[in-house]
């Protein structure tokens, strides 16, 4: 999908490499309606580049980072060496999640019946608020048409891309584990093992985020956190595990918490 207007520096952009010369490489960014940039060969790769096709060519599609825009002089510096890995495959997802948004705006505007000018408003309004028109659809996937409504998106609309993107969006999760050792060696022990156990099942925890915990063997125990991220899982592992520590040790008990079921010594 194309967007209006050029790119900002440091951003980065999906490109398909049209020519490439002893001096560097010229591109077209496939967002931007095939505006020309140009990667010197000082930022192909990291050192000294002997042979610039060693590192791209023609036709190949490649992630660069935006070092300079002149529109008044039609000209795009980039940069390949400044993308690493992580940030190519980032963005790479994020280009092709706007080729199926593309289909499905062109779907809602068939079925609410949005004209060629209107369908390109809607489209510059969704990417003035969401930077993205596939955003729009997990925004309407997860909160609902009123959440796009509040943003002053046509109620028709609104319903339409809801929809789409309830029937074709479905929210990542991802797993993870860790364990505890907990025991306590007083006579009401077990009664503080089991109030610590519910206290680490029992953290506020979000919609989206699920928390198992269960028995291994003893003295250790099994927290299995189901999340939408990474960074939430781990938030909450870690609260699961310190609330069942700190109830263990409140009871004169002890407790320690592992990633890994490694053997205990």
């Amino acid at each position: 999908m194309e967007r209006k207007g050029w790119p900002e520096e440091d951003e980065l952009v999906v490109c398909t490499v049209k020519q490439v010369k002893d001096f560097g490489a010229f591109t077209e960014l496939d967002e931007y309606g095939q505006k020309e940039g140009l990667i010197h060969i000082s930022e192909v790769a990291a050192g000294w580049v002997k042979y610039i096709r060693d590192h791209v060519r023609e036709g190949q599609k490649i992630v660069c980072k935006v070092l300079n825009v002149e529109p008044t002089k039609h000209h795009i510096d980039l940069s390949l060496k400044d993308v690493n890995e992580h940030q190519r495959r980032e963005k790479i997802q994020d280009w092709k999640n706007e080729q199926k948004a593309e289909n499905w705006i062109n779907y809602v505007a068939e079925v609410t019946k949005t004209g060629p000018e209107e369908l390109e408003e809607l489209i510059d309004q969704l990417y003035e608020i969401y930077d993205s028109v596939y955003a729009a659809f997990e925004e309407g996937m997860q909160n609902g048409a009123d959440a796009l409504i509040n943003e002053g998106v046509n109620n028709a609309q609104a319903e339409a891309i809801s929809n789409v993107g309830i029937e074709n969006i479905k929210i990542p999760y991802v797993e993870i584990t860790g364990y505890m050792d907990l025991s306590c060696p007083t006579p009401e022990g077990v009664d503080a093992v089991n109030k610590s156990l519910k206290s680490a099942a029992k953290i506020k925890v979000d919609e989206d985020v699920k928390v198992d915990v269960s028995y291994m063997g003893a003295p250790r125990y099994r927290i299995h956190v189901t999340a939408p991220d990474y960074k939430k899982a781990e938030n909450v592992l870690k609260q699961s595990a310190d609330a069942a520590i700190k109830v263990i040790k409140n009871a004169k008990g002890t407790g320690s918490f592992h990633r890994h079921n490694e053997a205990k010594a």
